[in-house]
């Protein structure tokens, strides 16, 4: 599990522009699927091989400052709360601003690494004016300019030495974690299939110090159940506030294996809904789509079809996903929620030989070659699934360059129909052969 760096600060002081110089180096490199930065608020990125998840505060407040006063306290404390180091931002152009200075009170009672990123600074006069930043009793500060990126590099030596190592799971049971936002019923689910039912055998507290891990045991098959919803809460933290929900989101879904995605039948696949989705599909974990409330919900005799219909919409074009309608309430099809999620996670970690590979792959490649490209044919000679936790499979060719997305989902649908990988996102690589 990746450490998380959150970066703080008033607004427009750069915060967006230095996450997306982080996340963008990264995002070319190994998330090139369409449609990664849909919520630019979180990402990965990796410096000197380390790998950190980078989440950045801004964005979130709409209003005037007063208003911003206030939040930015509330995403201050969060920052605090859930990340592994922090980076504040200031801006060399406008000084110590009142609002730095509260936030500088706040980080100096944390005992996180707090990295002081003075930004803007592209020339010798800003760097001697950076200097009064020391004011804000935070020690040493880095000079950097988001823009064009000098000094970042500094900034990050320092911070990947203080990041904590990747936790080794000692033990590899299989890790299901519900998520969903706030009163979705993500609680009663974890109660309605451990409650009565004691198939539980011990009680972990928090493996990862936010989340409550409960081993069970069902069809003779035995996960831990990551429960993101019983969590310590600070009572300064408002529960509306849709950061505090990413958030607890980014750690549970980059600690399981697959995600159940509860939403309230009542309100629909709304933004923060998909936002946790593609979340869960850039991290490459299963995902089962549970549709709760279902008993509460307005019904006519089309409506799971309909209601099926527009989610797969709305996750196009990954929509190979099973959607469950399920009531917490009358415990209907909790069971099968579980069993889904047996079966995704078994999708997750098969392996299909080569050979069988390529006497499916080639023959069906043989029909329908990848167009040709400026007057070039490509032709795809070979291809291997790659030795990885999730599914992903290279495909060698003479002119890998040329192969457009289209081409691609041609591919991974194709690897759909023959090989069931139902819940689980696949990364198709064109390699030179």
């Amino acid at each position: 599990m990746s450490a998380i760096v959150a970066i703080v600060g008033r607004p427009n002081v750069g915060k967006s522009t230095f996450f997306n110089r982080l996340i963008q180096r990264r995002e070319a490199i190994v998330d090139a699927v369409s449609g990664v930065t849909r919520d630019r608020h979180y990402g990965k990125s990796d410096w000197n091989g380390k790998e950190f998840s980078l989440i950045d505060t801004g964005g979130y407040v709409v209003g005037s400052d007063d208003i911003f006063e206030q939040e930015i306290d509330k995403q201050v404390e969060l920052a605090i709360e859930e990340a592994d180091a922090i980076v504040f931002m200031v801006d060399v152009e406008t000084g110590i601003t009142g609002m730095d200075e509260d936030v500088a009170k706040l980080l100096r009672r944390v005992n996180k690494p707090v990295f002081l990123a003075v930004n803007k600074v592209d020339n010798a006069k800003r760097s001697e004016d950076a200097v009064e930043f020391y004011g804000l009793g935070l020690g040493e500060y880095f000079t950097l300019s988001s823009i064009n990126g000098s000094g970042t590099g500094d900034l990050l030596d320092a911070l990947v030495k203080v990041l904590p190592e990747q936790e080794k799971q000692e033990e590899e049971l299989p890790r299901f974690a519900v998520v969903g936002r706030p009163n979705a019923g993500k609680s009663s689910f974890i109660n309605a299939l451990i409650g009565e039912e004691r198939y539980i055998v011990t009680d972990i507290a928090g493996t990862t110090r936010d989340s409550i891990d409960t081993k069970y045991n069902r069809f003779g098959f035995e996960f831990n159940l990551v429960d993101t919803a019983g969590i310590r809460r600070k009572a300064k933290v408002k529960e509306d506030l849709e950061f505090y929900s990413v958030m607890r989101s980014v750690r549970a879904i980059e600690h399981c294996d697959v995600c159940l995605l509860l939403l309230d039948a009542t309100r629909g696949f709304d933004g923060q809904v998909a936002n946790i989705f593609w979340l869960a599909q850039r991290n490459n974990k299963g995902i089962v789509i549970l549709v709760n409330k279902w008993d509460l919900a307005e019904k006519d005799t089309n409506a799971v079809k309909n209601y099926t219909e527009k989610i797969k919409k709305a996750i196009e074009p990954f929509t190979d996903v099973p959607i469950l309608f399920v009531s917490v309430l009358t415990k209907q099809r909790i069971f099968k929620a579980i069993e889904t999620a047996v079966e995704v996670y078994q999708n997750r970690s098969k392996r299909v030989s080569t050979a069988k590979l390529n006497d499916i792959m080639l023959p069906i490649i043989e029909h329908n070659s990848p167009p040709a490209y400026k007057g070039k044919y490509v032709k795809i000679k070979f291809c291997t699934q790659l030795p990885t936790a999730y599914p992903q499979f290279a495909f060698f060719c003479n002119l890998p360059q040329y192969i457009r997305d289209p081409y691609k989902r041609f591919l991974e649908n194709k690897l759909r129909e023959n090989f069931d990988f139902t819940g689980v996102p696949i990364t198709i690589f064109m390699r030179k052969k």
